[in-house]
């Protein structure tokens, strides 16, 4: 350990080792980016102009957006800049905050996606009651905990992955920072970094699942009693939903438990990917062209920008 070289620098691999295929992925993944962000914009836009969208679910929804804007713009420039320039050195203090971050979108992510998924069953299998569980200081109160816990849990995580030495390789098999790649490029002990990510995934991302589906099998349950036009609508709303849950839980789960094995860089681009990527790109997809309201918004508040000489 004396004799080793203590890494002050990290190199990012890129999205793959063959320079067009990575070139061509940085590409396609700024485009994913920059319809992310449009179409977040658009969902935050919207569900702010209208007043007939200013409910509980919508205001989740708003919320969402602004996180998935924020949560690929955490990996997806920094990367495609890198990956585009051939510039692929970030600090030590880059990658912590990049961690950091990484780690507080997906978990605030988790928690958005449980409330949106409780706020359906009550509205759903508890109508009556909705308006007095579902109101405003429950919005704001389980937004402000999942802000906040966020930071404590994004913190121990960051801390328990830089606390370790780094003293070998300083290349991460990976476009961005992340807790595993690491673990893989740490000469330390990372047993116990392994046990805290398991035990936090089994709690947080487990705990969210199992919340979700029980949430979900209730409302089967009472849709399947529904008229069959009535049961359609509540199906298209809640679907939708379910889809971005497995696609981002199941990718996230590839990533954080598999073994510290190394594996092929376009495989863990890929499972990457389907995590920090394609969930903030599908939400405004799903939420914007299977709800009624969503388009009718649109309809009414884009031709008044235009009108306006906003846009």
């Amino acid at each position: 350990m004396a004799n080793s070289t203590v890494v002050t620098v990290f190199l990012l691999e890129g999205f793959a080792e063959d320079q067009e295929l990575s070139v061509l992925l940085a590409m396609l993944l700024l485009l994913m980016f920059l319809a992310t962000l449009l179409g977040n914009l658009l969902i935050v836009t919207v569900t702010t102009a209208d007043q007939n969208l200013h409910t509980p679910m919508y205001f989740f929804l708003r919320n969402l957006s602004i996180l998935d804007m924020c949560y690929i713009s955490v990996t997806v420039p920094n990367a495609c800049i890198n990956s585009l320039t051939g510039n692929r050195a970030i600090s030590v203090a880059g990658c912590a905050a990049q961690i950091f971050l990484v780690i507080y979108c997906a978990y605030v992510e988790i928690l958005f996606l449980t409330v949106m998924a409780w706020d359906r069953y009550v509205a759903i299998c508890q109508p009556l009651h909705y308006s007095t569980i579902i109101n405003v200081r429950f919005c704001v109160r389980m937004t402000v905990v999942s802000l906040l816990s966020g930071l404590v849990y994004a913190g121990v995580h960051t801390g328990d992955t830089f606390l370790l030495n780094f003293c070998g390789s300083n290349v991460v098999p990976q476009f961005f920072c992340d807790v595993p790649s690491l673990l893989r490029l740490s000469c330390s002990d990372t047993s116990s970094n392994q046990l805290s990510i398991l035990v936090s995934a089994v709690v947080i991302s487990g705990g969210g699942f199992v919340s979700i589906v029980t949430s979900y099998v209730r409302i089967f349950s009472a849709v399947l009693r529904f008229p069959a036009r009535e049961r359609g609508k509540a199906f298209s709303t809640c679907a939708p939903h379910m889809l971005v849950v497995s696609v981002f839980l199941s990718a996230a789960a590839c990533v954080y438990l598999r073994p510290l094995q190394t594996s092929g860089v376009l495989q863990d681009v890929i499972f990457s990917v389907f995590y920090a990527v394609v969930p903030p790109f599908l939400n405004p997809i799903i939420y914007s062209l299977r709800n009624k309201q969503i388009k009718e918004a649109l309809g009414k508040v884009i031709p008044r920008s235009f009108h306006s000489g906003k846009v």
